[in-house]
């Protein structure tokens, strides 16, 4: 699945002169798939029922989904499969979803359209753009990052999304006992965003420190995943609960 991380800002020289601003660092790149003629026309059909605007600002939970229900938040839903069953297993919560591949929002809005789901809603959008922009803070029950890109090249590990400040800025749109909740085939990216929460201030390893949590019953397999395991990938789950 895909994620969304943008980094950027600008400096000063020795001689006082403004710098040029430095190149954004982020953890996607938008892949220029074309989309098909269902997913056109799901997307332009739906947009009105399941899309949400930055622009829009603060999002009001009670009048998204109607009561005073959970908010889970997913990063990166790929082409929605995950979100969907979710979604449909648990009509109780309310689920946010951010991804910024029109094909992959295109395909789950005509899904949730035909299952007749009102417990989703969409931004496709860079997610620290949402996150800053129209999550109140302390507001979530659940985060969730599923299959991020691990960006294997040593060069690129600074684009991996899960790094101390997207630690705190999940933290913050969590309320006290939320979770945040990641998954990777990719061992390595395993071991980084361990290290990387281990160490994070006001969390708590749900497995106990240093530990993996097994596959939650309620996450689908995804063919994403199956995929990785046919390819004899394992595949580790991290649970954080907020605890200050």
């Amino acid at each position: 699945m895909t994620e969304q991380n943008t980094v950027q800002g600008a400096g000063v020289d020795a001689d006082g002169t403004q710098a040029k601003p430095m190149r954004a660092v982020r953890s996607f790149v938008v892949r220029a798939g074309r989309m098909t003629e269902g997913q056109e026309r799901a997307l332009a059909e739906n947009w009105p029922r399941y899309g949400l605007e930055l622009n829009a600002g603060t999002l009001d939970f009670v009048a998204l989904f109607g009561a005073e229900a959970p908010v889970v938040l997913e990063i990166g839903f790929g082409m929605g499969d995950s979100l969907l069953e979710m979604a449909r297993q648990a009509p109780q919560k309310g689920f946010l979803g951010i991804e910024v591949h029109p094909p992959g929002v295109g395909r789950l809005l005509g899904r949730l359209n035909e299952a007749g789901l009102t417990n989703v809603r969409v931004f496709c959008d860079d997610a620290i753009e949402v996150l800053a922009r129209c999550i109140p803070d302390a507001s979530l029950s659940g985060v969730q990052l599923f299959f991020p890109d691990p960006w294997p090249k040593k060069r690129h590990h600074k684009r991996r999304i899960v790094q101390p400040e997207f630690a705190q800025t999940i933290r913050n749109k969590l309320k006290i006992g939320g979770v945040f909740h990641m998954a990777t085939d990719w061992e390595p990216y395993a071991e980084h965003m361990m290290e990387v929460m281990s160490a994070a201030e006001g969390y708590r390893n749900v497995a106990g420190e240093g530990q993996f949590s097994p596959q939650p019953e309620w996450r689908p397999v995804t063919k994403f995943q199956k995929r990785g395991e046919r390819l004899g990938h394992g595949v580790w789950d991290l649970m954080f609960e907020r605890v200050s």
